[in-house]
């Protein structure tokens, strides 16, 4: 199953991993990946610590475990741009999360675009 099909239809819980420019780590539970082709991926991100970090380190991990069973994916992924209060970040919200409409307007929003650098299952690594 291709990856933006597979984001689509498995339900499960995501987590991004980002590092600051000393290696000190955050993570945060974060939406489903929006995917503009096989090696470009997104993510709507708030003015936090993880955007903070991805203004010193451009490298991330996103965990991705389905529910009820370990299966899941990791995505490695490094950051290659960023737009903020982008009109693309109102249109993707309201296609995927119509409940989601206006409440959350509060500061800044980014659509932060990573290059798709590896993906492995959730455990183990095939490799």
């Amino acid at each position: 199953m291709k990856l933006d099909r597979y984001f689509e239809e498995v339900k499960g819980v995501g987590i991004l991993a980002t590092a600051d420019k000393n290696g000190r780590v955050n993570a945060a539970i974060y939406g489903r990946p929006h995917f503009f082709d096989e090696e470009t991926v997104a993510f709507i991100a708030a003015e936090k610590l993880t955007h903070a970090n991805l203004l010193s380190s451009p490298h991330a991990v996103y965990l991705f475990k389905e529910a009820d069973k370990y299966g899941g994916k990791r995505l490695y992924l490094t950051k290659i741009r960023e737009e903020k209060d982008s009109q693309l970040i109102e249109e993707i919200r309201r296609k995927k999360y119509k409940e989601t409409e206006g409440k959350y307007k509060t500061g800044p929003k980014y659509l932060i675009y990573f290059k798709l650098e590896k993906v492995l299952p959730l455990i183990g690594d095939e490799q």
